[in-house]
This record gives C-alpha cells, sequence and structure tokens, in this order.
C-alpha cells in the first residue's frame, strides 16, 4: 500500500526520536532537586544547610582561637573554647611559635693556648656569631655553614644537657664532641693560638641580651646580657692537628 492510500498520517506511523508519548519539550529545563520538593521541605531543607554551615563555621572559629597566641579574646573566652575543644577536637600543635625568642644569643669561645717557647697564655673571648653575621652579611648566598652550622649546634647542646651543663647520656657526649670541633675549627681560622702554637683546651659559652621591645610598649626588660659558661674542655692532640690540617686544606683548596 502506498503512503498515499494510507492517508496523511501514513507519514507519522514511526516516531521521530525525541517526539515520545510523555517525553518533555525541548526548551523546557529541569527543575533543580530542592525546588522540586514541597514547600515545607524546602525550608527544613534550607534550615538543615544553614545549621550546618554555622556549626563549620563556629568549629573553625574555636580551633583557630585553641591554637592561636595568646591574645585578648582568647583570654575572656578560654573557658568557653576549652569547653568545645576538649576531648574531642583537642588539638597538639600551635598556628604560631608559641614562645617566639626575644634575646639575641651569641656563642663565644676562649681557649688555652701552649705557645711555641713553651710558655701559656688564655685567648679572650671569640664572638663565633658576630664572625658568621659578618660573614653573612652582604652576601647573597650565604652558605648553610656560615648560617647554621653553630646554631644548631649550640641548640643540641642545650637539648642534650641539663641546668647544670652536665650530659644527658651518649647525646649529650656527642653534642660536646661536635660543639668542640667546630670551635676549635673557628679559633684556627682566627689564628688564635699564633705562630707554631696550639690550643689545649676551649670554654664555649652563650650571651643573651633581649630584644628591644618598640617605643609604643609600655614592656621594660633588662639590658644587661646573662651568660651560660660551660666548663673547660679538654682538645686532644690529634683533634687539634687534624682540625688544622683541614682548614689548611680548605684554605689552599679556595685559593686555587
Amino acid at each position: 500500500m502506498d503512503a498515499y492510500e494510507a492517508g496523511p498520517d501514513a507519514g507519522h506511523g514511526r516516531d521521530e526520536p525525541g517526539e515520545a508519548e510523555g517525553s518533555p519539550d525541548a526548551g523546557e529545563v529541569p527543575r533543580p532537586a530542592l525546588a522540586a520538593l514541597s514547600l515545607p521541605y524546602q525550608i527544613g531543607a534550607a534550615l538543615a544547610v544553614a545549621v550546618v554551615a554555622v556549626a563549620a563555621c563556629v568549629h573553625l572559629g574555636m580551633v583557630f582561637l585553641h591554637v592561636a597566641p595568646s591574645n585578648t579574646v582568647t583570654k575572656e573566652h578560654s573557658r568557653t573554647i576549652d569547653d568545645w575543644i576538649y576531648p574531642e577536637f583537642e588539638q597538639n600543635w600551635k598556628l604560631f611559635a608559641p614562645n617566639p625568642l626575644q634575646q639575641n644569643v651569641a656563642v663565644e669561645v676562649r681557649a688555652d693556648v701552649r705557645t711555641a717557647d713553651g710558655g701559656a697564655r688564655t685567648t679572650g673571648w671569640y664572638d663565633l656569631s658576630a664572625l658568621d653575621g659578618k660573614a653573612i652579611d652582604g652576601n647573597p648566598l650565604p652558605s648553610h655553614t656560615q648560617q647554621n652550622e653553630l646554631r644548631r649546634a649550640w641548640d643540641f647542646l642545650l637539648a642534650t644537657h641539663d641546668a647544670q651543663n652536665r650530659p644527658s647520656g651518649l647525646r649529650g657526649a656527642l653534642a660536646e664532641k661536635y660543639l668542640r670541633r667546630i670551635v676549635v675549627l673557628r679559633l684556627d681560622r682566627e689564628d688564635a693560638a699564633g705562630p707554631g702554637g696550639t690550643i689545649d683546651r676551649v670554654q664555649v659559652r652563650s650571651r643573651s641580651t633581649n630584644v628591644r621591645p618598640p617605643e609604643w610598649s609600655q614592656e621594660q626588660v633588662p639590658e644587661t646580657p646573662t651568660y651560660r659558661v660551660l666548663s673547660w674542655w679538654s682538645v686532644p692532640d690529634g683533634e687539634e692537628a687534624a682540625e688544622a690540617a683541614g682548614a689548611a686544606g680548605a684554605a689552599k683548596g679556595g685559593g686555587s
């Protein structure tokens, strides 16, 4: 049978794509899931989202105040902050340094020297931190040794010794040996022993001075430096010779 004989609807015997019965119009935009809900459910969902957002903001604010340095807000509301944080949300870290260093700490050393003619003398104090600072000043690419070697060695010694400068175990003895080798090498660079002289003993101390507060601050800090003086350390003959040879080799290599 021809299509003409089938009548005017013969050309529509097969549905075109997208024209199935009950399908939405092509220009119709589907509604969001929340908008598809009834009004009471929309109100309930909006309230739930608002409560979660407020709770999240409050929690983040409480955690921030808990880990932040002590300030007016944390002092006034410390009880509320602690009640929120402990015990479920306890933090064991700090957002900023809990006690920033407010002192300038310089490591100094002096030595007992045996001179070439058999005499003995004690040198003055060498400010090794100042020498490192002088080497760094104006240097766009200072070495790690100039910046950190002496400072880290002193921090290592403090961490392994008690208030009476007594070492705690093998790490304390290692810290003493490490710092001693550093200061002997530095003294050799400064030619502290003089021509033909040798270093018999060294003594290390720290000099701490408070950083002056800003002009607008009413804080008063003492300006007198405080010292932490260690005992004299004997320098083994072999170690002193090895340090001297190492320093001479480094100088030769730098000059070539």
